[in-house]
């Protein structure tokens, strides 16, 4: 399937890089569609989507602190009262709203994809890309994790590896690009993408 093209005809991305790989020049124009960053939990969906926003000059909403703005209170919480499928139908409905929007740079929980719904949304509204990561560099990030709920077991890294298994195959299904998440910084895999979706313009234009 050919990658949708997401730059509205007037905008233009300018990605100058100093020798931290630092993006420079802001971009200007329009999003013809949102775009959703998909991945595991420590892939660097957040990190990489707020720097990624400010490269393109448009807003950052990452749906896990979107959801705790929103119910006021945090995601363990949601959790805690509502289990998962309570917060999953929360996310479902945000994910839904977001993918209305222009102009705007998203974080997906690492299980947003579990919904075929879901998939379905951000696959057709949004320009979805796949943050890959292994799990052993997921595993060097997450180790000492408190905050993510399904990590909290007995054996969080083979929870984590169950997780992988079962979405892995999710990603790759919804997803119009896959970026390797690797040991770069957060700006360059972000100028990395900014410089990818200039390409997919100039391919469009041609």
């Amino acid at each position: 399937m050919r990658r949708p093209f997401c730059f509205a005809a007037e905008s233009r991305v300018i990605v100058n890089h100093d020798s931290t790989g630092r993006a420079e020049r802001p971009a200007s124009g329009r999003l013809e569609r949102p775009i959703f960053l998909v991945g595991m939990p420590g892939a660097g969906k957040s990190t990489v989507g707020r720097r990624l926003a400010r490269i393109l000059g448009c807003e950052f909403i990452d749906i896990d602190r979107e959801l705790e703005r929103r119910c006021g209170v945090p995601v363990q919480t949601i959790f805690d009262l509502e289990g998962e499928p309570g917060f999953r139908r929360r996310e479902s409905k945000l994910l839904a709203e977001l993918a209305a929007m222009r102009d705007v740079v998203v974080a997906t929980g690492g299980g947003a994809v579990l919904d075929p719904d879901n998939r379905r949304t951000m696959h057709e509204s949004a320009l979805v890309i796949y943050l890959d990561a292994s799990i052993g560099e997921l595993w060097h990030r997450l180790r000492n994790d408190k905050v993510r709920p399904l990590l909290q077991t007995a054996d969080p890294r083979a929870s984590l590896e169950r997780l992988m298994a079962a979405r892995v195959p999710l990603y790759q299904e919804v997803a119009h690009h896959r970026m390797r998440s690797s040991r770069h910084s957060a700006e360059r895999m972000a100028a990395d993408i900014a410089a990818w979706l200039e390409s997919d313009r100039d391919e469009h234009a041609s």
